[in-house]
């Protein structure tokens, strides 16, 4: 305000310029306090389907090896071994690099077609699982950035307390 009361505008910046940095931000946004972390959820979703493919690929390798045109001992070996460290991935999602972990693991399994097709199909199915799952992480990380998640935006009038 000025001395007869009206309002001056900010003349330092002018009415239509861009904060100076306008890039999103870097990394995954922090659970506010007394919402239920989305991450722990998240991460439990990771960790069950790389529990759910090292099922699926030690399941896989009997039937590829007696009815596939075999796989060599070496190649068996190595999926057994990729099918281990996924189940050992499972265990650290939690640390940061837990996810990167699992996605070379899932490089690794689609490379395994050149041991038998079918395991590298199965490696790409697996894959798109993961796309997918990114995809979910992209967009919790933007609905929480912008206050839309379920847990931010309150409890509707009448709700009991607690019940959460």
């Amino acid at each position: 305000m000025n001395e007869t009361g009206a309002v001056v505008a900010d003349e330092s910046q002018p009415e239509n310029s861009q904060p100076e940095n306008p890039q999103p931000e870097k990394g995954l946004p922090e659970a506010p306090e007394g919402v239920r972390d989305p991450w722990k959820g998240l991460r439990g979703i990771m960790a069950a389907t790389l529990a759910l493919e090292f099922i699926t690929f030690l399941l896989a390798l009997p039937v590829v090896w007696k009815f596939g045109g075999g796989v060599s001992s070496a190649g068996f070996v190595v999926v057994i071994v990729l099918s281990v460290l996924m189940l050992v991935a499972a265990f650290v999602q939690r640390r940061p690099w837990g996810l990167g972990f699992a996605l070379g693991l899932q490089g690794a399994m689609i490379l395994c077609a050149f041991i038998h097709p079918s395991i590298g199909i199965m490696g790409a199915i697996f894959a798109l699982i993961w796309a997918y799952i990114l995809h979910l992480r992209k967009d919790i990380a933007k609905r929480m950035r912008e206050g839309r998640l379920y847990d931010q935006l309150g409890h509707p009038p009448g709700h009991p307390e607690g019940t959460d």
